[in-house]
């Protein structure tokens, strides 16, 4: 049985990260009179002011248009540390048909050494943490690719980038679709048929809630596999109504789910930032306050997790495959007794 200081000290929920261009959100009234988008150091400053924050994430090469360790310093400054970078690529239109799995050598070559940039950055920021979200790398119609070759050069890529600097990890954040139909790697079996296929030691996996859930997939049991497989190296907190990427708040909609979620992180011994990759800048809803009710809402769902875990009714439901004793055991402890 372990107590709760002991969770927090394998989880470390302490270490709480955000996406940054959350912090445009209502820039009119952050920055009035401003025309443009705020830059990296005043979105930075602004989540510097979320009570609980404690890490960025940078988009590469986005975020980063100075020298690495000296962005590093000053987020430093601000109180921030750089959890990580993640890829972008976005600078040669001819990505938009592909980054690692472009029909044309050259293209791909640019992606893979665009990648390689990004990974020296991050490790010059202090970071050994590089997430590739390859959203490009897919298709829109049949008879638009050759499989073999595309998945062929996907492989291809991503054990290059993952020699490049083998202590740094290397996670792949998968997605359904958007901005491709079809998705390479569109949920956690395929991506975990990659891992299989590159046999890299620093290449994992990346869980974005709503990714997991509009790829119609139970995020703990995504979990469970990835830690089986391979590794959960990301876990991105955010909800939605499983059709979309929607960037909803913690546990707007799915509250049970992402309980079980980290109870399931808990157990597979998982180390890393929670990172909440919600869409504010939507709606302009207030940045600093949303950031501060997530980080609030997950410091009680771990509280609910420990409970759980101390209350041996639960084991001995889940032993029998038993839903209504085990609902009834999560109702009791998140809503309180009828008694």
């Amino acid at each position: 049985m372990h107590s709760f200081t002991e969770w927090t000290n394998a989880l470390n929920p302490t270490r709480f990260a955000t996406r940054l261009n959350s912090f445009a959100s209502g820039a009119h009234l952050a920055w009035p009179g401003q025309s443009g988008k705020p830059s990296v150091l005043q979105m930075a400053e602004r989540a510097a002011k979320v009570d609980g924050l404690t890490d960025l994430d940078l988009n590469y090469p986005d975020h980063v248009n100075e020298d690495p360790a000296e962005l590093a310093r000053k987020l430093g400054d601000l109180g921030l540390a750089i959890n990580g970078f993640a890829m972008r690529y976005y600078t040669n239109p001819d990505f938009k048909l592909g980054a690692f799995t472009h029909p044309d050598e050259k293209v791909r070559r640019e992606a893979i050494d665009l990648t390689k940039k990004g990974i020296d950055a991050a490790r010059a920021a202090g970071s050994n943490l590089m997430t590739i979200w390859l959203g490009q790398d897919g298709f829109d119609y049949a008879f638009q690719a050759d499989y073999d070759r595309m998945w062929q050069h996907e492989i291809d890529g991503i054990r290059e980038v993952c020699d490049h600097d083998p202590d740094c990890l290397i996670s792949i954040e998968y997605k359904p679709n958007e901005p491709r139909a079809y998705s390479l790697m569109p949920d956690a079996a395929t991506t975990l048929l990659a891992i299989k296929d590159v046999g890299a030691r620093n290449l994992g996996v990346t869980l974005d809630f709503a990714h997991v859930l509009y790829a119609d997939e139970q995020p703990a049991f995504a979990a469970a596999l990835i830690a089986r497989h391979s590794q959960v190296l990301g876990l991105h907190l955010n909800d939605g109504y499983a059709k979309r990427d929607d960037g909803l708040m913690v546990g707007a909609v799915h509250t049970v789910q992402t309980i079980e979620l980290l109870r399931q992180v808990r157990r597979d011994g998982y180390k890393g930032a929670i990172y909440f990759d919600t869409f504010p800048d939507l709606t302009g809803l207030d940045p600093v306050h949303e950031c501060e009710v997530n980080i609030k809402t997950v410091k009680r769902m771990l509280g609910i997790v420990d409970r759980l875990e101390q209350d041996n009714r639960l084991s001995g439901a889940l032993d029998r495959q038993d839903a209504v004793s085990s609902q009834s055991i999560l109702q009791e402890l998140m809503l309180g007794s009828d008694t």
